[in-house]
């Protein structure tokens, strides 16, 4: 008791047991009874001052500084308050005066003070315990809202500390308990240090994964991530020691280990959030029996369009001259070089794409065929939208191939459809 905070000194706690028990002594009591009725009264004496102490600290105290917080415009002292810093730490003052009068109060059962000792300093812990932790909370709460470390992971930072102040905790109430040194509590650790790591396996190897993710900067809370072994596509929301959460687009929650971001691959899309461009890379499938040469009426009826006439008027002249020069026999149109209503609505496309205000410009912007397969000839458009949210890109590609696809007659173009139900019902079979 002499290492313990003294609010009364030790001669006048004496005093007010043995004044009490004198008093008692005069009913003639025996003397278990005697020892026994002053701890009692001392107890309550005690209890009902704690209660009083407790009573105007949290309920006056505690509310008006919490009512006066909650007026102010700082955010850490809302806060510490959200966290309950002040509520774990108005405990520590009943907890810190009970472990000195306690022992005081049953000096008739000498037994019983080591007993009352321990499971007081226990609670003791444990309180301090969770006040440090609601205090490293708060910091850590405050720290997300400042904009340089809202994206880092700072709930892994946080896990590894409490685990170390579970670790010393764990000691405190091992010393307290056993009476040993916390050096026989490092001893017996190592004896089971199999068995810890078998337990502590994913924390161990998810400490190692958040510091290699935060290092490498491979993600950030914020981040859109898709991996699809975990069928995750979505919002990352927290980067814990063992878990990554990531809400999908769809408000599913999906948990990643952190160690699994090392190993395995996932798609991060924070470089096309950075760049202000999300890309559109589809094709329009063009019926192959649908193109053809153009005449010159048709060429003539395409220089409407406005957007192509300049393009139609330069190609023509660069296809008759190298008709001319190559002396090339008009009556076929094989012969030479012909304009192709595939190829001038390829051209069409990369126009109306380049004056479309909704396509970036400094992005690659290019409209290419592939390789034709069984569904016709693909023209694909691979340009970005300058709009990376996800209900603007789609409205921008849908009303892109919307104009596109009702071009293609306009160019005497087919688009290649699997046939439906009517059209294989109205085949006119020969007689």
């Amino acid at each position: 008791m002499q290492d313990s905070v003294q609010f009364v000194d030790d001669k006048a706690l004496h005093f007010m047991y043995s004044w009490c028990y004198q008093k008692l002594a005069l009913l003639q009591l025996s003397d278990y009874y005697t020892h026994f009725i002053t701890s009692a009264v001392l107890l309550i004496l005690i209890g009902c001052s704690l209660l009083i102490i407790d009573f105007v600290i949290r309920r006056i105290i505690l509310r008006l500084l919490k009512s006066y917080i909650l007026k102010s415009k700082t955010k850490l002292d809302d806060i510490i308050v959200a966290n309950k810093v002040f509520d774990y730490g108005v405990h520590l003052i009943p907890l810190t005066i009970a472990i000195n009068f306690f022992p005081f109060v049953f000096i008739g059962f000498p037994n019983l003070i080591k007993s009352i000792e321990k499971l007081i300093s226990l609670v003791l812990i444990i309180t301090v315990l969770l006040f440090i932790r609601s205090i490293l909370k708060s910091l850590k709460d405050f720290a997300k809202t400042r904009p340089s470390l809202a994206d880092k992971p700072l709930d892994s930072y946080f896990q590894v500390i409490s685990i170390i102040m579970y670790f010393f905790a764990g000691i405190s109430i091992f010393v307290l308990f056993t009476g040993k040194s916390p050096v026989d509590f490092l001893l017996s650790l190592g004896a089971a240090s199999a068995i810890l790591m078998l337990v502590f396996k994913d924390t161990i190897m998810g400490f190692v994964a958040s510091i290699q993710v935060s290092s490498n900067d491979m993600i950030r809370v914020g981040d859109w991530i898709e991996m699809s072994k975990f069928g995750a596509d979505g919002t990352v929301l927290e980067i814990n020691l063992n878990t990554v959460k990531v809400q999908n687009f769809d408000k599913t929650i999906t948990t990643i280990p952190t160690h699994l971001l090392i190993s395995d691959s996932f798609k991060n899309y924070r470089g096309m959030q950075n760049s202000g461009g999300r890309r559109i890379k589809r094709a329009i499938n063009i019926k192959i029996s649908s193109i053809r040469f153009l005449d010159p009426e048709e060429i003539e009826e395409l220089k409407k369009i406005r957007i192509l006439a300049p393009y139609i008027e330069e190609r023509s002249l660069e296809i008759e001259n190298y008709n001319r020069e190559t002396q090339a026999d008009p009556a076929m149109p094989v012969n030479g070089r012909r304009m192709t209503n595939v190829g001038l609505f390829r051209a069409y496309v990369l126009r109306y794409a380049q004056q479309n205000p909704n396509i970036h410009k400094e992005h690659a912007l290019m409209v290419r065929q592939l390789q034709p397969t069984e569904h016709g000839l693909p023209i694909e458009l691979y340009m970005f939208t300058n709009d990376i949210r996800w209900v603007f890109y789609e409205t921008i590609l849908s009303d892109l191939f919307d104009h596109l696809f009702a071009s293609t007659k306009y160019f005497k173009l087919e688009v290649f459809e699997s046939p439906a139900s009517d059209d294989l019902r109205n085949i006119k079979l020969p007689q």
